[in-house]
């Protein structure tokens, strides 16, 4: 049967280490869309492992892991981080990896043409992490990309390379600094390696669903990032939603057990874009500082603020959870008060909106309506149980469960595989 993971804010809600608590019986773990610009942190018998474009499965020695063919797969990313991972004792994740051989490759080229085009939005930049996700999937959208199996015709992939570049040289010009030939012969090294890892996803989840395996899908990005879900047009341009895993990984939807929506105990988001509950002021500071809010692929800050329940009800309505897991609730331990959105207000008319517009212009002139809950403030890092937390926490538990209708399965205490709590 199959679980997935799915982010259901704007990312970066702590989807690792649920996904590494669940891989360690998982006897497949895969990726289904995205690239190297996701990012889990996983801390495993006292080391921290940052996963970028490899599943977090990779820590169980059990499980094989899958880059799926909805993913964008950046060859030098790959190597180096298989390295990174031998270096920190995992010695045996060449042979627990394989790639789909109908990913798209993402390119150096990618990369150059992404930090050109953020520039020419000038003030409306998407916040993109310039590693070319946007357009490598724009190259597979326009029928001239590059697929993972035709790097092993060497003439036909040095063809379509230089036919890409020459037409991206085409539209920046000077602007666009970049060596095709370096490429080129930074591919004529990878081929080398990477025939031992291609392999044909149809094929192999076919066997891995028909022979009973356990399988758990860790999604990358989130829900609120989603390429038609989303804040359009500040999203990632993959489907990062319960569609997206279904198509990434020729899943039968009808071997779906459970569908966990993560979602921080407070809300984050990186780059632009709306964000209704943002807080500028000493509450979002602090929680950015607590939180330690900033990229494990980036480094860059997140804005912080509180949880929007419109938000997690409209993410529920696209993918479906079975369950939340809510992580990082120990962060909210100082806050004498904690402020949770439940509608937006329109100020011209005075009506209550519970549902999240598609139009950012209309929903840039709603106000937020918040409930105020009662803090805890005491620290919930030792709690094992949910009995265990105080009255305040299991209160602001709860009143998320209700308002959503989704029960919460899991709460996240600490960033130890052992701060969990299992409702």
């Amino acid at each position: 049967m199959v679980t997935v993971i799915l982010g259901a804010q704007w990312g970066d809600e702590g989807k690792g280490k649920l996904s590494d608590i669940l891989c360690q019986k998982a006897q497949v773990c895969a990726r289904a869309a995205g690239g190297h610009n996701a990012g889990h942190s996983v801390v495993a018998n006292g080391v921290s492992y940052d996963f970028h474009l490899l599943p977090s499965g990779l820590i169980n020695p059990n499980c094989t892991n899958l880059i799926g063919s909805g993913v964008v797969f950046n060859a030098d990313a790959f190597f180096k981080e298989l390295a990174t991972l031998e270096e920190k004792g995992l010695k045996h994740v060449r042979e627990q990896l394989l790639v789909s051989d109908r990913a798209h490759v993402n390119l150096e080229l990618h990369a150059r043409v992404d930090g050109l085009e953020e520039a020419e939005l000038a003030g409306n930049k998407i916040g993109t992490t310039g590693r070319g996700i946007g357009p490598s999937y724009a190259t597979k959208a326009g029928r001239n990309g590059i697929r993972l199996h035709e790097i092993f015709d060497q003439e036909k992939f040095e063809t379509k390379l230089r036919n890409l570049y020459a037409g991206y040289k085409k539209r920046f010009g000077d602007l666009l600094q970049y060596d095709v030939e370096a490429e080129i012969a930074r591919f004529r090294e990878y081929r080398k390696e990477l025939g031992k890892y291609v392999v044909d996803a149809v094929e192999f989840m076919e066997d891995a669903q028909k022979s009973g395996r356990d399988i758990l899908i860790e999604g990358a990005n989130a829900l609120m990032l989603d390429i038609d879900y989303g804040t359009y047009p500040y999203v990632t341009s993959s489907n990062t939603g319960i569609g997206g895993v279904i198509t990434g990984l020729a899943l039968d939807h009808r071997n779906l057990k459970e569908v966990i929506g993560v979602v921080k105990a407070y809300t984050t988001r990186v780059g632009g874009g709306p964000f209704k509950t943002e807080d500028l002021g000493p509450d979002g500071e602090k929680l950015q500082q607590v939180g330690r809010e900033w990229g494990v692929s980036t480094g860059r800050k997140r804005r912080c603020g509180w949880l929007d329940l419109v938000v997690l009800k409209y993410s529920n309505k696209v993918n479906h959870y079975t369950s939340w897991n809510i992580t990082k609730l120990d962060i909210l331990d100082t806050f004498p008060t904690i402020k949770v959105a439940v509608a937006y207000k329109d100020p011209a008319t005075g009506e209550e909106i519970n549902y999240f517009p598609a139009d950012l212009d209309y929903l840039d002139t709603l106000e937020v309506v918040y409930k105020e809950l009662e803090g805890w403030q005491t620290p919930t890092t030792a709690a094992k149980t949910f009995a265990d937390l105080p009255p305040q926490a299991q209160a602001y538990v709860k009143f998320i469960e209700e308002f959503t209708g989704v029960p919460v399965k899991w709460i996240g205490t600490g960033p130890a595989r052992d701060d969990m709590i299992f409702l």
